[in-house]
């Protein structure tokens, strides 16, 4: 018997990998999953997987062997094995030529530089002079393996480069300096983008960070001047067309105070600021992921409501007990809440899970979503903040 539709390979056993599994589902489409260990968030719900090291070109061609096409729940596959599978006649999406600009900081800069894209001020340093020379305060970012607040210090003088340096030359990457941007807040420009060139750009959303993981989206972002809007998407198409993006392209973004905005961070792949649309969009980040790393027309990117808002679930006490033990509550308070958990083991500031609450007003949102994750969290203090 033949298979209902071609094999996509997905590398990386995160909840991004997990929540692609739903719709593909709704599509018939077939997923094999190469995950870093049993058990992991999507080996949980994806049958078909295999665990082994990413970073392994033989386990990469192992898991992608009759696969039309291969995506990635995270950027660190090595670029040389991602050009090795499309020698093997493997569709990569997002192809490693796209992909570097979303795994090396360095080459980032300089491509959106090319580009005329607004971004900080920016510079690679190699030692503590450099830094000084940049100018102080400023942030240093490994120029590669950086995520969720990880490897990117804010240093306010020499005495403040050490353990970025350190990190570097212990893990053999570059360090990236960029000027201390003062910002209103930090945006998000979401785009899906097809092979064959067809694109869909979601609503800018605001989002905040909590110890530099991403806490809260609010779709749209409140407030926001329609041309930093337009301005927004259009950067984030731009940017998704030159480097040939296909699937997912976030474009992070800096909202200044003096009224600019600045490209701050790039990710090729569904992204925490997309969650939103699992149930405020016509068409998910996670399917219209999936459409366009296969080829398929995209689907709407429309908000289904006025306001929809994300609130990340981070694991809080380790003796707060299951996060099923918070459904009763949190459900018959809000039947309207959506809530998605990620199957991971609790750990305090891990993300485990969010929720999403939609409707006309934006307060009555922001209260719903906050009461609920705060409940998950196991923090039943204050939730207003």
């Amino acid at each position: 018997m033949s298979e209902p539709a071609p094999t996509l390979a997905v590398i990386g056993g995160g909840q991004l990998a997990r929540m692609m599994a739903q719709p593909a589902i709704a599509l018939a489409l077939p997923l094999r999953l190469l995950a870093e260990a049993e058990g992991v968030s999507a080996a949980q719900v994806i049958p078909d997987h295999e665990v082994g090291d990413y970073r392994d070109l033989e386990t990469l061609r192992r898991v992608t062997k009759g696969c039309a096409v291969v995506t990635f729940d995270h950027e660190h596959v090595p670029t040389e094995h991602l050009h090795a599978l499309e020698a093997d006649g493997i569709a990569v999406r997002p192809g490693p030529d796209a992909l570097v600009h979303a795994q090396d900081k360095a080459v980032m800069r300089a491509r959106l530089a090319e580009l005329g894209v607004p971004c900080p001020r920016n510079a690679v340093v190699a030692s503590p002079a450099d830094v000084e020379e940049f100018g102080f305060p400023c942030v240093l970012k490994t120029t590669r393996g950086g995520y969720d607040g990880k490897g990117v210090w804010v240093v306010r003088g020499t005495e403040d480069t050490a353990e970025p340096f350190a990190v570097a030359a212990e893990t053999g990457v570059g360090l990236l300096a960029e000027e201390l941007v003062e910002f209103r807040r930090e945006l998000s420009a979401l785009v899906a983008r097809s092979p064959s060139g067809q694109a869909a750009a979601y609503p800018v959303v605001a989002s905040t960070q909590l110890g530099g993981i991403c806490h809260e989206v609010v779709a749209p972002a409140p407030d926001l001047d329609p041309s930093l809007a337009g301005q927004a998407q259009e950067i984030a198409l731009r940017i998704a067309g030159a480097l040939d993006v296909t699937g997912i392209l976030a474009v992070e973004l800096f909202e200044t105070t003096d009224g600019r905005i600045l490209v701050n961070e790039l990710a090729m792949r569904p992204h925490n600021t997309g969650h939103w649309t699992q149930d405020g969009a016509v068409t998910s980040q996670f399917e219209n992921h999936l459409r366009a790393v296969m080829d398929l027309p995209l689907g709407s990117p429309a908000p289904r409501a006025r306001w929809t808002v994300m609130v990340n679930i981070l694991g809080g006490p380790t003796d707060a007990g299951r996060l099923y033990d918070g459904y009763p509550h949190a459900m018959a308070r809000d039947p309207h809440l959506r809530v998605h958990l990620y199957g991971k083991e609790l750990r305090p500031g891990r993300k485990v899970g969010h929720v999403n609450a939609y409707g006309d007003d934006l307060d009555d949102c922001l209260e719903r979503a906050r009461h609920a994750a705060a409940w998950f969290r196991g923090d039943l203090g204050d939730t207003s903040e």
